[in-house]
């Protein structure tokens, strides 16, 4: 597992924040699209139906050291902080002509203290390339097969692999 901008990649699913909490809530993006689990079911929407996608709230920090990156990240993922993640929304527009409509579904930051600013610009360019046709998640899942099996890289790999992702 690894997290790399506003995405938690494992080797089978890319989540938008924090893999799935204890209640199985979370946002995965598939090659398909996007899929909210909360306790109360499963809703889908199909990246042709979306005309946008944005995480709004996102926590903002400064870069900091990568030690007290990865403390943070262990602290949320195994929920001993003592504080909970601070809550994001993933806003999802569609594209029906007659209605514009509007979701948003709630995320869990998976950092404590908030991600770097270059780090969610790039996360919200890929999501774009996502909405746009343009970038397939599969590619984040590939990598977390690969060079992910280490874990969450340092902050200027972790821009180097939004970028390329991003502008691909």
């Amino acid at each position: 597992m690894a997290m790399v901008g506003l995405f938690w990649i494992t080797e089978d699913a890319v989540y938008v924040g924090s893999p799935p909490a204890v209640d199985g809530q979370c946002v995965r993006l598939t090659s398909e699209g996007v899929v909210a689990e909360d306790p109360y079911g499963t809703r889908t929407w199909a990246w042709e139906e979306l005309r946008a996608a944005s995480v709004v709230d996102v926590p903002v920090k400064g870069t900091g050291s990568r030690l007290g990156q990865a403390f943070e990240v262990l602290l949320a993922a195994v929920g001993g902080s003592g504080d909970e993640p601070a809550e994001m929304s993933l806003r999802l527009s569609s594209t029906d002509p007659e209605v514009d409509v509007t979701e948003e579904v709630s995320v869990h930051a998976a950092v404590a203290g908030g991600y770097p600013t270059d780090e969610v610009e790039l996360s919200q360019s890929l999501l774009a390339r996502f909405v746009a046709g343009e970038a397939d998640p599969g590619v984040l899942t590939a990598w977390a097969r690969g060079d992910g099996h280490r874990g969450t890289p340092r902050a200027r790999q972790r821009q180097a692999l939004l970028r390329s992702w991003a502008e691909a």
